[in-house]
């Protein structure tokens, strides 16, 4: 059975090239806002979620602040995704389990991704 990737980004091509890169391997789903987080993921029951930093709504920051207090999201791997500057601090203060930044290579979003899941 094929792992669930979550990616949540506002960028309509950033979701159309990872669904693309990402679907032989795994189920992927995607949502273009952080609206409703919880009851998202809680609906989906992702293996993983890449969570964009600048996505409306909330922000990816405080959704990842959100999934990490929830029983049944916190175990939830999930790699913040995003071009800003200070993506490591911030992953480290929200406890994200990982980092890709973009631009990012095909290699690395899915070695990153296996290495999490694996």
């Amino acid at each position: 059975m094929k792992k669930t990737v979550l990616i949540c980004d506002d960028d309509k091509d950033i979701l159309e090239l990872c669904t693309f890169i990402l679907n032989k391997d795994y189920v992927v789903k995607t949502s273009p806002h952080v609206m409703n987080i919880v009851e998202l993921v809680r609906e989906i029951r992702p293996d993983i979620i890449l969570m964009d930093l600048w996505i409306p709504d909330i922000g990816g920051e405080q959704a990842v602040n959100l999934l990490k207090k929830e029983d049944g999201t916190q175990e939830i791997p999930i790699i913040l995704f995003s071009a800003n500057d200070e993506i490591e601090k911030i992953a480290k203060k929200v406890k994200a389990n990982g980092v890709i930044r973009k631009p990012f290579s095909v290699k690395k979003l899915k070695e990153h991704i296996s290495s999490i899941l694996n």
